[in-house]
C-alpha cells in the first residue's frame, strides 16, 4: 500500500445540481471588448467582487465533500464531509460537521491545506484589494450558456511565505461585472523532504444567482486531474456543492424565571399572572 501526501482541494457532493448557469460554451474571441477598456473591466470586477465578499460573509450554507481516487475507471478510495457553516450568537462564524464517515483513502491523504483550498481557492474571489497582487491578461470574450463574459488569464506576481493563491482563467459577466466561473489550480504544490509531495489538482468552479439580491455565489466545483507523484501518478475525482445559503439574521433569545421563551408567541412572551389575594 503506498502512501503519498497530498493536498487535494475537498470536494463536494450531495444530490443533482443545477447547471443552467453553466452549460454550452462557445468559442473564444479574441476582440477587444467594445465601448470599455480591459483595464476599466478589472476594476469594475474587482470592486464588485469586494461587494460580493463583504455580502458573502453574511450567510451561512451547507457544503458537501467528496474526494476519490480513481484505478482505472473505478474508484478505490473515499473521502467524504458534510458541513454547515452557520454564525454563534456572536456573529461569528463556525463550522459544525453533520456527516463525516471513516476516510477510505490509502493513496493520498488530506492536510491541514485542504481547508484552506476549500475555503478560500474553490470558491474564488479576487477583489480590489487583491488584484495588485495577480497579473491579470485579458484573453478574449465568450459565451457562457445566456451570459457573455470576458475572459482573462491570471497568476500571482510573487509567491509570498506560505500564502496560496489561484492561477488559472476567470469568466466575468458583461452584465454583473462579476466572475461567473474559474477553471485553475491552486498555487505552489508543495515538496519537502524525505519525498513528501503536496500536489494540487486542476478545477472549475461555476457560480449561480441562487440567492435574492445581484450577486453570484458558487455552487459547484469539480476537478478530474491526475498527479503526477515522484512515485506515480495518481487519478482523483472531486466535486464540491455549496448549498442552502442563508443570511445571517440577529437571533435574541428570551428568558423568563430561567427557561427559554419562544419568541412571537404573546402568551409565552407574557409573564403568568399572580393570583389574587
Amino acid at each position: 500500500m503506498r502512501i503519498v501526501f497530498v493536498v487535494v482541494m475537498a470536494v463536494a457532493l450531495c444530490g443533482p445540481v443545477s447547471l443552467g448557469a453553466f452549460g454550452d460554451e462557445g468559442a473564444l474571441n479574441p476582440a477587444e471588448p467594445k465601448g470599455v477598456t480591459s483595464d476599466e473591466i478589472i476594476q469594475r470586477f474587482a470592486a464588485k467582487e469586494k461587494e460580493f465578499k463583504t455580502a458573502l460573509d453574511q450567510y451561512g450554507y451547507r457544503q458537501t465533500v467528496k474526494v476519490q481516487t480513481v484505478d482505472g475507471d473505478t474508484p478505490d478510495g473515499e473521502y467524504q464531509q458534510v458541513f454547515d457553516v452557520s454564525f454563534d450568537d456572536q456573529g461569528k462564524k463556525v463550522k459544525n460537521v453533520v456527516f463525516a464517515p471513516q476516510s477510505t483513502l490509502q493513496r493520498i491523504m488530506m492536510t491541514e491545506q485542504d481547508i484552506d483550498d476549500i475555503e478560500n481557492r474553490l470558491p474564488f474571489v479576487l477583489t480590489s484589494d487583491e488584484i495588485g497582487e495577480y497579473s491579470i491578461l485579458y484573453v478574449g470574450q465568450q459565451q457562457e450558456d445566456d451570459l457573455h463574459c470576458y475572459v482573462f488569464d491570471i497568476a500571482p506576481k510573487k509567491i509570498e511565505g506560505k500564502k496560496r493563491y489561484f492561477q488559472g482563467r476567470i469568466w466575468v459577466d458583461d452584465k454583473d461585472y462579476q466572475i461567473v466561473k474559474t477553471y485553475g489550480k491552486s498555487v505552489p504544490d508543495i515538496t519537502r523532504k524525505r519525498g513528501n509531495e503536496n500536489l494540487f489538482p486542476k478545477f472549475t468552479t461555476y457560480r449561480e444567482q441562487v440567492v435574492d439580491g445581484p450577486y453570484w455565489f458558487p455552487v459547484y466545483t469539480r476537478a478530474d486531474d491526475t498527479l503526477h507523484f515522484s512515485t506515480g501518478d495518481v487519478k482523483i475525482r472531486e466535486i464540491v456543492k455549496y448549498t442552502n445559503y442563508k443570511k445571517f439574521g440577529s437571533n435574541v433569545k428570551i428568558t423568563y424565571d430561567g427557561k427559554d421563551v419562544e419568541k412571537g408567541d404573546p402568551t409565552k412572551n407574557t409573564p403568568p399572572q399572580q393570583p389574587q389575594k
